[in-house]
């Protein structure tokens, strides 16, 4: 600024003046705020349905060893005459808190467990529902154990018999290290089942080729547990002789005895899938030899013991080395 100029301060009462006869800035309009995202909503899921089965298959058609069979029968005892047992002879005394039966049937694939189960339902004169953990298992946190009790209420309200197959992937030990939700979805799902065994009041059956993985609280609910062992020889032979049908055109060499002898060491349900294979084998032939020949029968045993060494996990019963079977000639 020039020497020659001087400042002059503005009068307080102008510059307020001044102040007041501004006019006003109107505030910028707020922008619009952008819809808070809508919470994700579950898609509607049915839930399952737990249909009574009657059961078509009995006891008489159970072809199993001498010592599986009574075993199953001292089981089928312990439903039949619970009421007395417990009531009359006082064995709720030393066992209290057991409302209902239930039985555990175990051992390797084939054995007749699952068969054994319906055969128990038709002796009681009772239908089934036959469970496996994919129908009752859910994705969704809670949706589980809710299944499990429906499964269980619809038994009850049927009066029929509850099969659990595959029972290994329900009453595995819980976890005591639980780290993550769904670790708490598994023992949760645990805790609900044994809820629901104690306190139903029905017959409960299970069925595993992998009885070793249940929790220890299940196995001292269960009040009996039938071991299914591989048939003897003579049960093969009764097997191969019932398996069989009239219908099925085969050679005059088609020997029970003599198939028995060279299954060893497999189960009834191996012997439906040779039946099976080596009708087909036989299917598209023509005139006379539009037959099953014992030749069919002893490849397809072959077929299947290799498959036993190469495919899964044999159980230690069946850790069989693969050898060709020789038709015996006379």
């Amino acid at each position: 600024m020039p020497n020659s100029w001087s400042y002059i301060p503005e009068a307080p009462a102008a510059a307020e003046q001044a102040r007041r006869t501004m006019p006003a800035v109107p505030p910028a309009p707020a922008l619009p705020s952008a819809p808070s995202p809508a919470p994700a909503q579950r898609p509607p899921v049915a839930a399952p349905e737990f249909p009574v089965r009657r059961p078509v298959r009995t006891l008489a058609d159970l072809i199993v060893p001498g010592p599986v069979g009574e075993r199953l029968r001292n089981a089928l005892r312990q439903v039949q005459y619970h009421d007395v047992l417990f009531q009359q002879w006082n064995l709720r005394r030393i066992d209290p808190h057991r409302a209902g039966v239930a039985l555990n049937l175990y051992g390797p694939p084939g054995t007749g467990k699952t068969m054994a189960a319906e055969a128990l339902a038709a002796h009681l004169g009772k239908g089934f529902i036959d469970v496996n953990y994919a129908e009752i298992e859910s994705r969704y946190v809670g949706d589980t154990p809710k299944n499990i009790v429906r499964c269980f209420e619809a038994a009850e309200k049927a009066g029929a018999v509850l099969v659990f197959n595959e029972a290994d992937s329900i009453l595995g030990s819980r976890l005591s290290s639980v780290t993550q939700s769904a670790d708490h979805s598994v023992n949760l799902t645990r805790s609900v089942m044994l809820n629901q065994l104690d306190a139903f009041t029905g017959v409960v059956v299970f069925t595993t080729n992998f009885a070793a993985n249940y929790d220890s609280a299940f196995v001292r609910r269960i009040l009996a547990h039938v071991h299914f062992d591989l048939p003897d020889r003579e049960t093969l032979a009764r097997l191969w002789a019932t398996l069989l049908p009239d219908e099925l055109p085969r050679a005059d060499d088609v020997d029970a005895d003599v198939l028995a002898a060279a299954s060893t060491g497999l189960a009834g349900g191996d012997l439906v899938n040779v039946i099976v294979a080596a009708a087909a084998r036989a299917v598209e032939r023509t005139g006379a030899s539009r037959r099953v020949t014992a030749d069919d029968l002893f490849a397809e045993l072959v077929t299947v013991r290799a498959a036993q060494a190469a495919v899964g996990r044999p159980s230690a019963r069946q850790e069989l080395l693969v050898e060709q079977v020789e038709v015996p000639t006379d």
